[in-house]
């Protein structure tokens, strides 16, 4: 398949006057774009992300091809479209209207829809739905784009919060889930491996042994290894100095605590192993991370 193309890259495509923009770098999973358009018509490349389409101003008269099936819908403000990433579709309309996209990343959606099922999935694929009888949908993308007009205090939180609630109910009203069938020999269940992180993140303030993390799952240290490394790609050691340099950021961010004491809580030797690991893994002094935040 062609490289799908990323929000930014949706003008090149289907032209129209950006009128709002969120703040994509600081939202995790979720970005929203809104345009003002005239009459097109236009073939629109597959998209990286799951997209709403909600329609804010103007009534259109919406035809759209997907998978040789053509949909054709009176659309008004209130109304949304929904479409699955990774497909080309062709967009006719003749009417001005002014839209909000908002962006799902492949990644959150599935991280999600594994919490709620606490199974691997295999796909996620939205229904074809031209419009959409949903007004908590519209409702949900109206509070994005409220917060990223007024980008106040607390946006992030409040923006990630709505986007987990509106992937929930996507999953629950609008999709076709695919879950993977689990054989031993395709590395640990996804319930496992959550259970594995959980232990791992409970006692990430001192040394962690394999046997430990092999024994919080009834396995063998060989078998724990080598399947755990097939379902994460990365061996217990790397996971936990991954899990050690998150937790180390995420303290860096929010408190002024001296190096050292975070180095301690993060289960790290000492404060030159700490720096050793941040240089290596994020090409930064953990004095320059937090600087730099």
């Amino acid at each position: 398949m062609d490289e799908l193309i990323v929000p930014d890259q949706y003008p090149e495509w289907v032209p129209g006057q950006e009128i709002l923009r969120g703040a994509d770098d600081s939202w995790d999973g979720v970005s929203l774009r809104a345009f003002r358009y005239g009459a097109l018509d236009v073939v629109l490349p597959p998209v990286r992300d799951y997209l709403i389409v909600a329609y804010q101003r103007g009534q259109v008269d919406m035809r759209r091809t997907l998978d040789g099936r053509v949909s054709h819908e009176q659309l008004s403000p209130g109304d949304v479209t929904l479409l699955t990433r990774a497909v080309e579709t062709h967009w006719t309309w003749r009417e001005p209207i002014d839209v909000a996209h908002l962006h799902l990343t492949h990644d959150f959606v599935q991280s999600v829809c594994r919490q709620m099922y606490d199974r691997d999935i295999a796909d996620v694929r939205l229904r074809d739905e031209l419009r959409a009888d949903d007004p908590a949908v519209f409702r949900a993308v109206g509070i994005v784009a409220h917060e990223a007009r007024a980008n106040g205090p607390g946006a992030q939180l409040l923006v990630e919060s709505v986007a987990c609630q509106l992937a929930v109910h996507l999953l629950r009203r609008h999709t076709e889930l695919t879950f993977r069938e689990y054989h031993p020999d395709q590395g640990l269940p996804i319930a496992l491996v959550r259970q594995v992180e959980e232990y791992v993140l409970t006692h990430l303030g001192r040394g962690i042994a394999l046997q430990e993390l092999a024994d919080s799952v009834s396995l063998s240290r060989y078998h724990f290894a080598r399947r755990f490394r097939q379902a994460t790609g990365h061996n217990p050691h790397e996971f936990v100095m991954l899990k050690r340099i998150e937790k180390a950021q995420s303290l860096l961010r929010r408190t002024q605590a001296p190096l050292r004491e975070i180095a301690a809580d993060c289960g790290f030797t000492d404060q030159s192993h700490m720096t050793k690991q941040f240089r290596r893994r994020i090409g930064v002094t953990p004095g320059r991370f937090r600087a730099d935040g």
